[in-house]
């Protein structure tokens, strides 16, 4: 029998290709009773493949190849040997605990992931290990092949020194060619030779990447994607050989039949490791020495205290009696150290001013954490249930997902440490997988194919809620997808190998949130991984595995909601005097629920998207509810439920309803199931689950769990015949239910954050500027997004000032109801130089010139970068400077600066001083001035604003021909379906629809100076306008309609040249004479064709009928709408029968 011992998982990144579950099947398919992984470097899946092969009956052996540092040895800059690794694994509880230590030390020593570990290191953690010298990647045997006998012998000795019996040497077997053969039989012969003479067992292995020979070509392409090559490149790169496959017993012991030893040693060697690692009990820091009790105290105080603050009545025996029941059952599953200590950290922050979000998650459904203000949300008011939470029946720990204002968030990870000392702190690893799209991009990269080819290849994996579907299913069910395989060879190549890589680890990061805290060092718990880009150390588990290991997860997650609000709060205070508790403002606001009904939510969390934009016009919510309910709809999959959800609402008569027993408990979202609560009530209400029963029931339906569901099925029927249900109605609500438990979302969550859009929605109605100063400032380095703000602006008749050297303030300011553009929102101007400059001007008033500002700011110190940035902005314009001219002397500007500088010795002039009157000051006279055009894109490029509008004519101008702004079809007014928009193109984007279709994602600006954005087919350009261009004039004609969910969609119908249009318009009337035997339907088909816009007002085509009696007997009709009707329709209008004469003039 032969074990493998030496094995690369997925968490060998971009290197190994073997997933746990697949490893357990092949190892019962070969009735191999054991097998050992040995990760580079780390223990990333360690109790992942131990729980997971035990539970399929197969022995995990765990081990960890490491990299060793042979500097105590060799004086070499040899790479070859520099990279040499061995295997250590995990004999006893010991061994793994030094394991996890030395791969610990390896990530969080940057001395020693650069060079690997020492023997020394390795010696003084050698206890409960097993070591393998490693083979071809050894560094035993690349002593050897370098011809460094004396120093191999040497390092053999020091190894068999250190682990005695427990160290082996490897052999193995997978040469790449005939010449490679030779030499690794030379090498071996040798080792054999250094074997006998100093009595160490060997031990066989293969040194396996993937399970299947046929997974080489796959595995191949990892490597390339890992290392940045080609797979058909010229130039070396590292290649393995096809026999890094896991072998049957049967291969291995004919492989080395000459060396049976080598085969029984891998067995002995999985007898001689008992230990396996194991799920632990959680594991709390220790908080209080009576926890219990004080949680109890804490809890009952707090709930007092919430009674006195609140505003309405309420049914005190009510909360009471669900505070004792909550803290029975926190109590007996031995949870109230867990909710203290959160508890303690919300307090802190709370204390200390940083804001807090109201809840996240389903911990907003415990009165408990509502009493200790954890949460800020009445889980009664919202019929929130604990349940959702902690349930008795489901033994998971609790998990408070708690929101901080993100620029203090490092606050309160200090305070955790502190408090609980930082070696017991960590953050919690991530990772990165190859899902189909980006296995096929990556793929496509190392097969060197076009990548606009693979893009529109990507494009046509669907997307399955959050994540694309699985190339496998895509290759079955997407004939687009098929076809493209079947036609061409290289493409169907691509596919293959992404759907053999589909889910293998790519990369490691950091959880955004999780941090785990312990009662002891976490490195004697689990192996702990250092992210470059953190100075925090995480674990080496993620978040599912580092709870089994014992560790308790808390989610600190940065919000910018919170910081705005905030922000948006002291902005209230500092303006108007105004100290609002944003927790205590009115729930019922009709003003506030006015903004969401007119979708103006641009930065109202939650609801900003186009998408919840277009909802909300349909919605007209006029409740918090309404807001509850859209927040939890709007994800892939419960959002086809949102039109049926806004008729049910605007017309009581659309609702459905189930059974008059639960109907009630769908009132609230106007009979759609909406959250997950609704389907524990319902199933609690008809078949008299406990709420504890219905939460597992409702985890078993999300998660499409077959054998829960089908032993809870029949429970469910007899339940809901107790009550008296009929079984056809009862089964149709069973089916019903496990449909919307996969979709419907966690209303606790969405409350909390249902609330948190509401306190937006309400500042950004009472105190516009405020809030939105508060919400430019989170944005300031994002001068993309400016744009928007500005639009957002106009709409709300708030007036943005352009930045001014002696208005602004480093950050957006208001001041008399207008904001102010920060000079630290400038383009590549940097804070903290702009700080210096405020500074300045606070201290010693206004610049008078930019002389004066040459003198008092160190201009040289500034940097021609930034004061080039200003002189554009416009910062300079109050000293009625010309910007070109201050642009064609700025080095004499600098120069000046420098010498008043020089002069004085300081950075900071006196402002009476005169010595610097006798310096020679630059003129600001120029030639080439700008141009209109080049002057109002200058101070875009800078800001990202169109301070001043592109179209030199007035709003009136563009009106009389019939053109509205782009905002008229957001307006809900049946009667405006068609409209002709102008629009300044300012960005253009070539995208690939799923179909593999092309269109244009453009950005315009319309004549009433607001931002806009359009998808243009090809087809609907017209001749006359060519491409679409940045910075062209166009007249778009936009219809808005229905889509197939029922949603509001605006499409553009044709694109001309705007300029062209004017002109046009301005000349052109159309007049037909007819007979009265005139064919009246050919005239109407072909004029209905050429409408540009209808309209009853305006007209520009008349038709006359002449009698056939009377020359003078003639009747003219105008007919409304607008025409466009081009010389190829004139001429089949004067083909028609009883026409007489078309003219246009």
């Amino acid at each position: 029998m032969f074990i493998h011992l030496k094995l690369k998982s997925i968490y060998s990144l971009l290197e190994g290709a073997i997933f746990p579950k697949d490893l357990a099947k092949r190892c019962i398919e070969f009735r191999m009773p054991a097998v050992g992984i040995s990760d580079r470097g780390n223990l990333f899946g360690a109790l992942e493949f131990s729980e997971i092969l035990a539970e399929h009956g197969v022995q995990p052996i765990i081990g960890c190849q490491l990299p060793i540092n042979l500097g105590g040895f060799i004086e070499s800059q040899d790479k070859k040997l520099l990279n040499s690794s061995m295997v250590f694994i995990a004999k006893n509880q010991l061994g793994y605990s030094n394991l996890i230590k030395l791969s610990s030390e390896f990530y969080l020593n940057e001395t020693l992931k650069l060079n690997g570990l020492s023997l020394e290191k390795i010696a003084d953690r050698a206890d409960g290990l097993m070591c393998i010298s490693g083979g071809g990647d050894g560094p035993i045997n690349r002593l050897f092949e370098a011809s460094k006998t004396e120093l191999a012998l040497d390092l053999t000795r020091r190894c068999k020194s250190i682990f005695g019996d427990k160290f082996y040497l490897e052999l193995n077997r997978h040469p790449k060619t005939e010449n490679h053969k030779e030499k690794t039989l030379d090498i071996e012969n040798t080792i054999l030779g250094t074997a006998d003479d100093y009595n160490i067992p060997l031990v066989a292995t293969n040194d396996v990447y993937f399970l299947d020979k046929s997974l080489y070509e796959p595995h191949d392409a990892l490597l390339c994607i890992s290392e940045g090559n080609y797979v058909d490149q010229k130039q070396s790169r590292r290649v393995l050989s096809e026999h890094h496959f896991f072998k049957s017993s049967e291969e291995m012991e004919e492989l080395f039949k000459d060396i049976p030893e080598a085969i029984e040693n891998t067995v002995e060697i999985a007898m001689r490791c008992s230990f396996r690692p194991e799920p632990r009990n959680a594991i709390l820091p220790k908080f209080s020495s009576d926890a219990d009790n004080d949680l109890i105290g804490q809890s009952r105080d707090g709930l007092k205290a919430r009674f006195e603050s609140m505003k309405n009545e309420v049914e005190k025996e009510l909360y009471n009696k669900r505070l004792e029941y909550e803290l029975d059952v926190i109590i007996d599953m031995g949870f109230s150290g867990y909710f203290l200590i959160v508890a303690d950290i919300v307090k802190w922050a709370k204390k200390k001013g940083i804001p807090v979000g109201p809840g996240r998650g389903s911990g907003a459904g415990s009165l408990v954490a509502y009493s200790l203000t954890i949460t800020d949300l009445d889980p009664i008011n919202y019929s929130l249930l604990f349940e959702r939470f902690l349930n008795p029946s489901r033994i998971s720990m609790p998990d408070f997902d708690i929101d901080f204002c993100m620029d203090r968030r490092n606050e309160i990870i200090e305070y955790v440490q502190e408090k609980y000392g930082e070696e017991n702190v960590a953050q919690i690893i991530t990772f990165g997988a190859l899902w189909s799209k980006a296995a096929v991009r990556d793929i496509g990269r190392v097969l060197q194919i076009p990548y606009s080819r693979v893009d529109k290849i990507a494009k046509l994996i669907p997307i399955e809620g959050t994540k694309p579907m699985a190339l496998s299913e895509a290759l079955k069910k997407e004939k687009d997808l098929i076809q493209e395989a079947d036609n061409d060879a290289q493409i169907d190549r691509m596919l293959r190998i992404a759907r053999d890589l589909e889910g293998v680890l790519r990369n490691a990061s950091t959880h955004a949130a999780g941090v785990v805290i312990g009662d002891r060092k976490l490195v004697d718990l689990v192996p702990l991984y250092q992210d470059p880009r953190s100075d925090m150390p995480a674990t080496q588990f993620t978040k599912d595995w580092v709870e089994r290991a014992g560790l308790v997860k808390f989610d600190f997650l940065g919000l910018k909601t919170l910081t705005i609000i905030k922000e948006a709060v002291d902005l209230v205070d500092d303006v108007h005097n105004i100290k609002l508790d944003i927790n205590q403002i009115p729930l019922d606001d009709l003003k506030t629920f006015e903004i969401y009904a007119e979708a103006r939510t641009f930065s109202v969390f939650q609801v900003e998207s186009k998408g919840m934009r277009d909802a909300l016009i349909d919605l007209c919510p006029n409740s918090l509810e309404d807001i509850i309910a859209l927040v939890a709809l709007y994800r892939p999959g419960p959002m086809d439920n949102i039109p049926a959800f806004c008729q049910a609402k605007n017309d009581p008569e659309k609702r459905q309803y189930l059974h008059k027993s639960i109907d009630y408990i769908l009132d609230e979202t106007h009979g759609i199931i909406v959250y997950q609560e609704q389907v524990m009530e319902i199933a609690q209400k008809m078949a008299d689950y406990s709420l504890g029963e219905a939460d597992l029931l409702r985890k078993a339906m999300g998660k499409k769990i077959k054998e829960v569901m089908d032993s809870e099925k029949p429970k469910f029927l007899k339940g809901a015949e107790k009550n008296q249900i009929e079984k056809t109605i009862a089964e149709g609500i069973w089916n019903l239910l496990a449909k919307f438990a996969n979709y419907g979302f966690n209303k606790s969550h969405a409350a909390a954050y249902g609330v948190l859009s509401y306190q937006t929605a309400y500042l950004k109605r009472h105190f516009t500027p405020e809030f939105m100063t508060a919400a430019l400032n989170s944005d300031i380095q994002n001068i993309e997004k400016f744009s928007k703000y500005f639009d957002d602006l106009v709409d709300f008749k708030i007036t943005l000032k352009p930045p001014c050297i002696n208005n602004s303030f480093v950050k957006f300011s208001v001041r008399g109801g207008e904001i102010i553009f920060g000079l630290g929102a400038i383009k590549n101007v940097g804070t903290e130089a702009m700080s210096q400059i405020v500074e300045n001007r606070e201290k010693f008033g206004l610049y008078e010139n930019i002389f004066d500002f040459a003198k008092r700011i160190n201009l040289r110190k500034l940097g021609k970068r930034p004061l080039e940035m200003l002189i554009l902005s416009g910062a300079f314009d109050v000293f009625n400077c010309e910007k070109e001219a201050m642009l064609e002397k700025l080095e004499e500007l600098v120069n000046f600066s420098a010498a008043c500088h020089s002069e004085s010795h300081s950075d900071q002039v006196n402002l009476f001083s005169d010595h610097t009157e006798t310096l020679k000051k630059p003129e600001f006279i120029t030639k080439n001035k700008w141009s209109f055009f080049q002057r109002v894109k200058e101070i875009y490029n800078v800001t990202g604003i169109y301070f001043v509008s592109p179209f030199k004519e007035e709003a009136s101008f563009f009106e009389s021909f019939g053109i509205k702004s782009f905002d008229t079809l957001n307006q809900k007014r049946e009667d405006i379906q068609t409209i002709l928009v102008a629009g300044y193109v300012t960005n253009v984007n070539s995208r690939i629809t799923n179909t593999g279709k092309q269109y244009l994602l453009v950005k315009l600006i319309d004549h009433s100076n607001k931002g806009f954005e359009v998808f243009i087919f090809p087809e609907r350009l017209s001749t006359h306008t060519g491409e679409i261009e940045v910075e062209k004039y166009v007249l778009l004609v936009c219809e808005k309609s229905k889509d197939q969910n029922g949603f509001t969609r605006i499409s553009v119908k044709s694109v001309r040249d705007l300029e062209k249009f004017v002109k046009d318009r301005v000349k052109k009337q159309y007049h037909l004479v007819i007979g009265p035997d005139c064919k009246i339907v050919e005239i109407s088909n072909l004029l209905e064709k050429a409408i540009l816009e209808k309209s009853s007002k305006q007209r520009n085509v008349l038709i006359t009928v002449k009698s056939e009696a009377s020359e003078n007997d003639r009747t003219s009709i105008s007919l409304p709408n607008l025409y466009e009707i081009n010389s190829d329709t004139i001429d089949d209008l004067r083909s028609v029968k009883g026409v007489f004469e078309v003219k246009a003039n």
